[in-house]
């Protein structure tokens, strides 16, 4: 499965878009699976770095021990609601799905780097979602990209 480089080598106009919507506040949330297989979600922080989605699970969170055992996650960009009267400036919502490789540990700087403050994890792409509007705010418009067919566009009443 792809990193995020690739999506910004395949497609650097929608890449762009993406990481400026996720990059428009800091909290985003992340779904992931329970044990009986029900899902959770989580508030959680995520950056792009080193041509990687990263994101981090502190010690003995409960979205760290689910990716563990069944790494899919859906990872919701920060959510801003169309202005009534303004909705052709909504900038849109993105979201990104795919399976969370374990990188490691978090080390705390704050504690002197010494004892491990959670686990970090790399995303494995498997879909990356951009939801907005057309140029006339009178269509939803949404964009999608997988490994397997590339850019999508669809526009729907």
């Amino acid at each position: 499965m792809p990193s995020w480089s690739a999506i910004e080598k395949a497609e650097p106009e929608f890449a762009a878009k993406v990481r400026r919507l996720f990059d428009a506040g800091r909290h985003k949330t992340i779904a992931t699976l329970r044990a009986d297989g029900s899902p959770r979600i989580s508030g959680i922080e995520c950056e792009f770095a080193d041509g990687e989605v990263r994101f981090g699970s502190m010690t003995a969170a409960r979205k760290g021990a689910d990716l563990r055992r069944d790494p899919r996650f859906a990872l919701h960009g920060p959510t801003f609601h169309p202005v009534e009267g303004n909705e052709a400036e909504w900038p849109g919502e993105a979201k990104i799905a795919g399976r969370a490789v374990p990188a490691g540990p978090v080390v705390a700087a704050d504690e002197g780097g010494e004892a491990p403050d959670g686990e970090m994890f790399v995303a494995d792409i498997t879909e990356v979602v951009v939801t907005g509007l057309n140029d006339e705010a009178n269509k939803l418009v949404v964009e999608s990209w997988t490994p397997a067919r590339g850019l999508q566009r669809v526009e729907r009443d």
